[in-house]
């Protein structure tokens, strides 16, 4: 059996805020808000091409967490969003409260890449294919 992957899982301080800034971030839907018998507040967001659920939800009880950090580090440190204009896609998750921490970096592939802080400390990365030139096109 090939494995595929299920989910990201955020755990936030306050789940509902997080998902909504998600759906303004990057187009998803809330399909689910419930709150599960672990004592979490669990909320179910496909991605807007339905290709990846993000599940957000808070601590469970009892459970005490961990400071989020969206710096470069050991273990899951990101996860990537395709990117059409890298700067005007910077410049609208600015003005919803991420911070660019790093870029825009041209790769020697020709696509371009950016590392932002998204809400409670996660990095997520851009990223702006090579343009394909147009068939029939000269110059």
């Amino acid at each position: 059996m090939a494995f595929r992957i299920n989910h990201i899982h955020l755990k936030p301080p306050d789940p509902r805020k997080t998902a909504e800034w998600y759906v303004q971030a990057f187009g998803f839907t809330i399909l689910g808000d419930e709150t599960r018998v672990f004592g979490d507040r669990f909320i179910r967001c496909p991605s807007e091409d339905g290709g990846m659920d993000v599940n957000i939800s808070g601590a469970r009880t009892g459970e005490t967490l961990g400071p989020g950090d969206a710096s470069a580090h050991h273990g899951l440190e990101h996860f990537g969003f395709d990117s059409e204009h890298l700067e005007t896609d910077i410049a609208r998750l600015e003005t919803l409260g991420a911070r660019l921490l790093e870029g825009p970096i041209q790769s020697p592939t020709g696509s371009r890449i950016a590392f932002l802080k998204a809400p409670d400390d996660v990095r997520v990365e851009l990223i702006e294919w090579r343009k394909k030139p147009v068939a029939g096109g000269c110059c």
